[in-house]
């Protein structure tokens, strides 16, 4: 594959609940064993064609049966690039969520609800949460 004609597209939210606590996933070993980073909030690729929020919704809907109460906002975009999966745009969203977690196993085994330094502190996150924690975390507060 030529990664440099390889461009992706992913939505991701900081998902708050009425106690003020943001959702982390752990990531399926079967299905996610080259990443780095176990644990990460929810999102996945965008569809052709239909709008980064849609997509957002039916991300969080798939992995979590959650639902987004909130109007999703923007937090930031980062550019991963990478020579497995080529140039990945990941788009940053934080919102809020209501409803009873079920999981997508084959996405993810587990979650937890915790706050911002717990997120912080959390051995094996993401590297490209932790990058957003480590600039935009005023934003989450």
């Amino acid at each position: 594959m030529d990664i440099s004609k390889n461009i992706q597209v992913g939505v991701k939210i900081f998902l708050k609940n009425k106690d003020g606590k943001y959702l982390l996933l752990k990531r399926s070993p079967k299905k996610y064993a080259k990443v780095i980073g176990n644990w990460d909030i929810v999102g996945g690729r965008i569809n052709f064609g239909s709008k980064l929020i849609e997509n957002l919704r039916r991300e969080v809907q798939e992995e979590t049966q959650l639902e987004i109460t909130s109007e999703p906002v923007l937090i930031c975009a980062q550019d991963i690039i990478s020579e497995t999966y080529g140039h990945i745009v990941r788009i940053t969203y934080t919102g809020q969520a209501e409803g009873n977690i079920i999981l997508d196993e084959e996405e993810n085994t587990e979650y937890k609800w915790l706050s911002i330094e717990e997120m912080k502190s959390q051995k094996d996150l993401d590297i490209y949460v932790r990058e957003v924690l480590e600039i935009y975390s005023y934003i989450l507060k």
